[in-house]
């Protein structure tokens, strides 16, 4: 080794889903929206000021931020705006999570938490899931560093409800707690409820599922203004222009239109209920989903050879190899042709 690279921060990075490009794939592996963003869009693009580009945007991000509060009935002075909740979550790790004591999330969650915790020599324990995949509340009642829920949780897809939630943040009022809702749009009641009770409640969502809109990377908090405050801070002090010109507007009109973002929404509910029958007709069992996927296992064919034999078909899902879910597969939810052509698949190799 030589000398310098003694002092490099070494850490075991997050590993994302794939990202195939072949001709005719399906792809159910990054639960990515099926559908296109707003038709709004369209028209921003055509009406976007190209000289815009050579000036830097707004550090503030403040017609999204003025977009967002309005919608989710919030003051200003509440909502943080960042690229994609990664972006979001991690500015939080760093803004919170800074004393001695460990931070709590679940051992089967979303793997960016104990990344972050890493690269940011945040100490963390991971409580063990039961039996089910399911929180043990209890498990959060101890002294704590802070605390990170993932609800709708991933890639188990179960959701527990606002008086779960709202006893953790009983029993944590001396510690940040954030509830990362990344997929709540799809059958979870969302913790915002909560915001003006629990002063230290952090929520987090994302334009990347329900909004269609993975590619432009928006991700947003919401809580006390002294939670935004020490945000917005820690993000001044490490890029202040952290969003686009582009993605600013394109953002505003998707908040705007709300009708097709409920009119996706319940599409892709629907097509999850009658992919999780049919599954079920096949020998699956799929646990209980609030997420846009299924958390899928077969009752007696692996889940890594039903991977494998998909893939060899260009139709990708997601293959965890970690103890507990090696017999999983995520399956996102597709549109209607493409969730067919997988389950003729099945029907075929099952069969």
């Amino acid at each position: 080794m030589r000398a310098w690279e003694k002092n490099f921060r070494k850490v075991e990075p997050y590993v994302p889903g794939e990202q195939p490009v072949f001709d005719k794939m399906i792809k159910l592996n990054t639960n990515e929206c099926p559908y296109p963003p707003t038709p709004m869009i369209r028209e921003a693009m055509e009406g976007l000021e190209s000289d815009r580009f050579r000036l830097y945007p707004d550090f503030k991000s403040t017609s999204l931020v003025e977009a967002l509060a309005e919608y989710y009935g919030l003051k200003e002075e509440q909502v943080f705006v960042g690229v994609g909740s990664d972006d979001v979550l991690s500015v939080a790790f760093l803004t919170f999570f800074n004393s001695e004591k460990p931070i709590l999330f679940p051992d089967i969650t979303y793997s960016f938490y104990d990344v972050w915790a890493d690269v940011y020599r945040i100490p963390y324990e991971r409580p063990a899931l039961d039996d089910n995949f399911r929180i043990r509340k209890e498990d959060y009642y101890k002294e704590n560093g802070g605390i990170v829920i993932a609800n709708p949780n991933a890639p188990t897809s179960i959701a527990e409800g606002l008086e779960f939630i709202e006893d953790i943040l009983k029993h944590n009022q001396e510690s940040v707690v954030i509830v990362d809702e990344a997929y709540v749009d799809f059958g979870a009641t969302s913790a915002i409820a909560l915001l003006e009770k629990y002063e230290n409640l952090l929520v987090v969502q994302t334009f990347s599922k329900s909004r269609a809109m993975a590619g432009m990377r928006i991700g947003y908090a919401m809580g006390h203004p002294s939670l935004i405050q020490a945000m917005n801070d820690v993000k001044y002090s490490i890029n202040s222009y952290t969003m686009n010109y582009p993605a600013l507007q394109y953002g505003v009109c998707a908040v705007k239109d709300d009708a097709y973002f409920k009119e996706c929404c319940g599409k892709i509910i629907a097509t999850r209920e009658k992919v999780a029958k049919e599954l079920e007709e096949l020998g699956f069992t799929c646990l209980p989903s609030s997420a846009n996927f299924l958390f899928a296992s077969h009752k007696s064919v692996p889940a890594k050879e039903i991977f494998a034999a998909l893939r060899e078909q260009n139709i990708f899902v997601r293959y965890f190899n970690k103890p507990r879910i090696d017999n999983y597969l995520r399956i996102t939810i597709g549109t209607e042709e493409q969730m067919q052509i997988f389950i003729d698949f099945l029907k075929d190799y099952l069969g």
